[in-house]
């Protein structure tokens, strides 16, 4: 039979293509395979997706917000300092010594209460061009409003030490306090406690700092030699909080010591082996994120990316750090009151958002300038004849004493 014997046995209607050999059994498989890749490509992007939202919410939960400070600090809205810089912003950084939990307990017994540490007032400038982080000393005596206390009752206005806010009435007593003080809004608020200040130095694998002779302090457990030391998050909490051992003994000087730490704080977080090492930023944002009671605008990634996104371009020699003018209280060497006017010049400032002039050995201020004469260069001079315009007296901006995160502490 024709088609019998020289060929292959075709069905009726079947093509040239359609056989087990042939260029169909290629299309279908390449159909198939394409199908399984496109399958494949999916469940892996689903399975990346999810796991991004994972790591997202689990970040994004980790943050603390303080409701009860944003429903008070309404509560007085209208006594309340207005912005006067658009985009400029005021961050109140509150490090508490709260002896709650385990690892806090360590460091001394839990008396029910918690005192501000450590409180920094940080500005960002609107271009963000620069960042210039004041120290405000614990022991400084100020004029607290009343406030509420952890109980609901309400405390009468008082002078007294500035820490006492915080034990008082919270982030909210410690924010209305700064704001009466220096006139300066608060836009934002971080409240971070022992345990999450020496995690975040952990995350980055610890922190460089040079000290110019050994320490040995067994109230803080801190035994380091001379020289660059790079410190774990235990050693960091020591040498930050460490007082009597360290230098005159004073509370400036230890507030310098913490600017120090943070400014190579900052260099460590900013190098490319952080920011750039998925591997080393997860377990910083884990840390930081979890070590943080923010207002309810920052308590998530989201928030903390559109404030702190501008960073990034920040150069080290404009992010500043400096003490507010002080000195001891009249009435008690043992505790810190302003420097007038110095202090209200550096808080008008911060407020209209004008650079800050800083200088590691400067006094608070310094002497006016006669500027050259408009017209031939000269200065103005009592001997230049009675027709000769009087000499202009223009005070400079004023310097104060601080330092940068582009300095090297060895150095």
């Amino acid at each position: 039979m024709a088609g019998t014997s020289g060929g292959s046995f075709r069905r009726p209607g079947a093509s040239a293509g359609a056989s087990a050999s042939g260029r169909g059994l290629v299309r279908r498989r390449r159909r198939r395979w394409a199908r399984w890749t496109a399958f494949g490509i999916a469940v892996v992007v689903a399975a990346a997706a999810g796991a991004g939202w994972a790591v997202y919410a689990k970040l994004s939960g980790n943050i603390t917000p303080d409701e009860a400070a944003a429903a008070e600090l309404a509560r007085y809205e209208k006594e309340r300092p207005t912005s006067l810089v658009k985009d400029a912003r005021n961050i109140l950084l509150i490090g508490s010594d709260s002896r709650q939990g385990d690892d806090n307990a360590r460091y001394g017994r839990d008396s029910g209460t918690e005192r501000s540490d450590t409180t920094i007032l940080l500005h960002l400038s609107a271009g963000r061009g620069r960042a210039t982080a004041v120290s405000l000393p614990r022991d400084l005596m100020v004029d607290m409003p009343g406030c509420r206390r952890p109980d609901g009752s309400r405390s009468a206005p008082r002078f007294a030490m500035f820490n006492q806010a915080f034990q008082l009435g919270g982030s909210a007593c410690t924010i209305r306090t700064v704001e009466k003080l220096t006139d300066v809004r608060v836009d934002h608020h971080v409240v971070v406690d022992f345990h999450g200040f020496k995690r975040m130095v952990d995350a980055v694998d610890g922190v460089e700092v040079c000290l110019k002779e050994p320490i040995d302090d067994r109230a803080a457990k801190l035994r380091l030699p001379a020289g660059r030391v790079t410190l774990d998050g235990e050693q960091a909490l020591g040498y930050v909080r460490a007082r009597k051992s360290l230098g005159d003994g004073s509370d400036t000087e230890r507030m310098e010591r913490q600017q120090r730490f943070l400014g190579a704080l900052v260099n460590k977080v900013r190098s490319n082996d952080v920011l750039l090492n998925p591997v080393k930023l997860y377990p910083v944002l884990d840390a930081a994120t979890s070590s943080l009671t923010t207002d309810p605008d920052l308590a998530s990634l989201r928030g903390l990316y559109e404030l702190v996104r501008g960073l990034r371009d920040i150069p080290m020699e404009q992010v500043q750090f400096l003490t507010v003018p002080r000195q001891s209280y009249a009435y008690d060497a043992n505790r810190d009151q302003l420097v007038e006017p110095a202090a209200e010049r550096l808080f008008e400032r911060l407020r209209t958002d004008t650079p800050v002039a800083i200088t590691g050995t400067g006094a608070h201020g310094s002497a006016p300038l006669r500027p050259a004469d408009s017209r031939d260069g000269s200065y103005g001079d009592s001997h230049a004849g009675p027709f000769a315009e009087p000499a202009v007296t223009v005070s400079p901006p004023p310097t104060f004493r601080g330092n940068t995160a582009a300095e090297d502490t060895c150095e």
